[in-house]
């Protein structure tokens, strides 16, 4: 099987790295493209939220630009190239995959997520806690699900949702009686952490959930912009409530 194109590709950035290349891509390091590749993912991540397989389409390919620029820059510093990212991730699914490239036989996808795991474990030897491993760079919405996801695994959980919705009533009144600036800071992120696990009990991604309700109240504002027939800061809290209910209802219709 080959692919043309992605031969193609590769060379291109070989060459805009090189001697008479391009002097931007030249001076790229590692750290300097950490902005481009979160940009670039997240971009991703509104073209599949958008269902706009033409920008789903360009919007990997300016991912796939941030692998070959880091696998070219490792290349020229004498690291590894892209042949070496290509290898070891294919050893890992292979490895990962038993089930499929083995012998081994599951019957459903917990199963399979749990043998993923057990794997994992045996490839990070290095890891000594169960917190070992999370990304400090991600959003601290997807952190703090990851990490609820994390000790759910050994047993440490809620018994049932009864409990969970306590617990997060009980966050929003320590809140409430927090005195100083970095009480309330320190409960407010309590509360959100609370609030993740319920997202967690419900298969919800809250990160995603979020993104999703930002996009509704973007829309809505716009909304009562667009109905507004005088300044929005000449706009009292009844006009404010009348415009935000006839934006829900029309943004809605639009959906």
């Amino acid at each position: 099987m080959k692919y043309p194109n992605l031969e193609a590709v590769i060379e291109t950035i070989r060459i805009l790295r090189s001697e008479n290349g391009c002097a931007w891509d030249r001076e790229q390091t590692h750290k300097s493209l950490i902005r481009n590749i979160l940009e670039e993912s997240y971009e991703t991540v509104d073209a599949i939220n958008s269902g706009d397989m033409n920008n789903l389409k360009e919007e990997l390919g300016d991912v796939l630009l941030q692998v070959l620029l880091h696998s070219q820059i490792a290349d020229d510093e004498n690291c590894f190239n892209i042949e070496d990212v290509a290898k070891i991730l294919n050893d890992k699914l292979i490895h990962r995959h038993p089930h499929v490239f083995g012998d081994i036989k599951t019957n459903d996808t917990n199963e399979i997520l749990a043998n993923w795991d057990k794997l994992k474990a045996e490839e990070k030897k290095e890891r000594k806690s169960l917190m070992d491993g999370i990304s400090k760079s991600q959003s601290a919405l997807m952190t703090a699900q990851k990490i609820s996801k994390k000790a759910v695994k050994v047993g440490f959980e809620w018994e049932n949702d009864e409990q969970l919705m306590e617990c997060i009533k009980s966050e929003f009144k320590e809140f409430e009686e927090a005195k100083s600036f970095e009480e309330k800071e320190e409960e407010f992120g309590d509360i959100l952490f609370a609030v993740v696990n319920l997202a967690r009990r419900n298969k919800i991604e809250a990160e995603q959930a979020l993104i999703r309700s930002n996009n509704k109240f973007m829309a809505r504002f716009r909304e009562m912009e667009n109905e507004a027939n005088k300044p929005l800061n000449e706009l009292s809290f009844q006009e404010w409530d009348t415009l935000w209910k006839k934006a829900k209802i029309k943004v809605k219709e639009r959906e």
